[in-house]
């Protein structure tokens, strides 16, 4: 479904009525002043977003010309709020991410908030993990000695990219790692800091560009400096580098969306156990299958059990759920053998 051309941010994946960018701006809505939210993404998907987000201005859409991955679009968007407000406090979220409980959500950005007022930091969202998940990075925390409110807050030791199975094993066993979500808050002030030490030379770059925020020179200035910037995250190149990185453990409904499993265990089901998503869905001794087809489109299913059975744009797939893994290389197969119009 997320192809390209319409990644999965742009979607409606579980059928709710709004895309899950939409989901997003609407929840920093309730903590947030629109004027104060801003967008960063490719300069390719421009018109997506302003269909999507009516009120947002050009202003806020941070259009990058080429992929680079998270440390340039941070850097450009921090030195652009930081030209408005120096001491801006800052959230830095994904915007194709599922979160249930967005209360307790909110108010673990308030906490994150205050720490960060009191102290020259930056601090990480954790989600407790409740399996030993391959498709996640990881964060090990130990005890930070606070008190009162921030007790919560606990001092990061270390970050681990995606791990094997039996490495999962540990850390979920171990109860000091947490999934990393990549959801960031710090002050506008910390964060430069933590790119003047760590990543110099890119911080010198966007730094340049004060004179040329918020005016018809921006877009131009920002082709030049993505063309100066290296490939790099912003998890290896500051997080994993800084020694003021701080974790608030979490729960609040989360997940990345980023296979068709976690896309099932965050939809309802029916008494079979299937996730449907389709308004013209008919199964019969069907049971604990995904199924996600066009509202229009009528789809009769007998006899299916563990399946994935999905269809977007004339691309129909099925697959067995615990086969899951090799979608990656179908996906491969299908740009070498049918072309890259197809993905």
């Amino acid at each position: 479904m997320s192809k390209q051309n319409y990644p999965k941010q742009f979607l409606d994946i579980l059928g709710t009525g709004k895309t899950l960018l939409q989901q997003t701006y609407e929840r920093f809505e309730k903590l947030i002043p629109k004027e104060n939210i801003y967008i960063v993404t490719n300069k390719s998907y421009d018109a997506l977003v302003k269909e999507q987000i009516l009120e947002i201005s050009s202003n806020q859409i941070l259009l990058e010309p080429t992929r680079r991955n998270t440390a340039p679009c941070i850097a450009y968007a921090v030195h652009k709020i930081a030209k408005t407000d120096p001491l801006a406090q800052i959230v830095i979220a994904p915007s194709d991410h599922l979160i249930l409980k967005e209360d307790v959500f909110i108010d673990q950005i308030k906490k994150a908030f205050s720490f960060t007022q009191a102290f020259d930091s930056l601090i990480t969202l954790g989600i407790r993990p409740s399996r030993p998940d391959t498709g996640y990075g990881y964060i090990q925390f130990v005890d930070y000695h606070t008190s009162g409110s921030f007790e919560e807050v606990k001092k990061v030791k270390t970050f681990t990219e995606k791990p094997n199975i039996e490495l999962a094993k540990s850390f979920l066993s171990s109860g000091d790692f947490l999934w990393n979500a990549g959801i960031f808050i710090c002050s506008s002030s910390s964060l430069i800091s933590s790119y003047e030490q760590h990543l110099p030379e890119m911080n010198q770059i966007f730094k340049d560009g004060g004179d040329v925020y918020f005016t018809e020179n921006e877009s131009a200035f920002i082709e030049r400096a993505y063309a100066q910037c290296t490939n790099i995250s912003v998890d290896y190149a500051i997080m994993e580098k800084a020694s003021n990185v701080f974790v608030i453990p979490s729960e609040f409904g989360w997940s990345d969306l980023g296979t068709w499993g976690s896309m099932y265990e965050n939809s309802n089901k029916d008494f079979n156990g299937n996730a449907i998503i389709g308004k013209h869905v008919m199964v019969n001794s069907t049971k604990n299958c995904v199924v996600s087809v066009p509202k229009e489109k009528l789809v009769v299913i007998q006899g299916l059990e563990g399946f994935i059975v999905v269809e977007s744009d004339g691309i129909l797939l099925i697959c067995k759920m615990e086969d899951e893994q090799e979608i990656r290389q179908m996906v491969t197969n299908v740009k070498v053998e049918k072309g890259e119009e197809f993905v």
